[in-house]
């Protein structure tokens, strides 16, 4: 059976991404996104679970858009009022619904960096 997470690390302070906001879209074929989840980074920096499995999981594009900034001001981190990275949208494809999709971030007030995980 398939599934869809994602994990997020904190490179600037060496930690997961406790607390962070993602939310899931799907990209509709005709223009336009239908959100699927909004959710908030356990621990472990992680979505608690599957985002998508089984059925719920199509082929199809996807954006994760992620809550950089809002993120790194609940740390206390300081950043200027237009931040460099506010939000990080992803987007990627599903072309094998039954295969696991795993979207890992690193990210830092200035940088971020992603694959495709296993």
């Amino acid at each position: 059976m398939g599934k869809l997470s994602t994990h997020v690390l904190d490179t600037a302070n060496g930690c997961p991404a406790a607390g962070m906001q993602v939310t899931l879209l799907r990209l509709l074929p005709e223009g336009g996104t239908q959100e699927l989840r909004r959710l908030t980074l356990d621990a472990d920096g992680r979505g608690g679970g599957p985002l998508l499995e089984g059925e719920a999981l199509q082929a199809g594009r996807y954006r994760l858009v992620f809550s950089v900034a809002p993120y790194f001001r609940a740390r206390g981190t300081e950043l200027p009022a237009v931040p460099f990275i506010d939000e990080v949208p992803l987007d990627f494809g599903i072309a094998d619904p039954a295969s696991h999709y795993h979207v890992p971030l690193l990210v830092s007030p200035w940088s971020y960096s992603t694959y495709r995980g296993s």
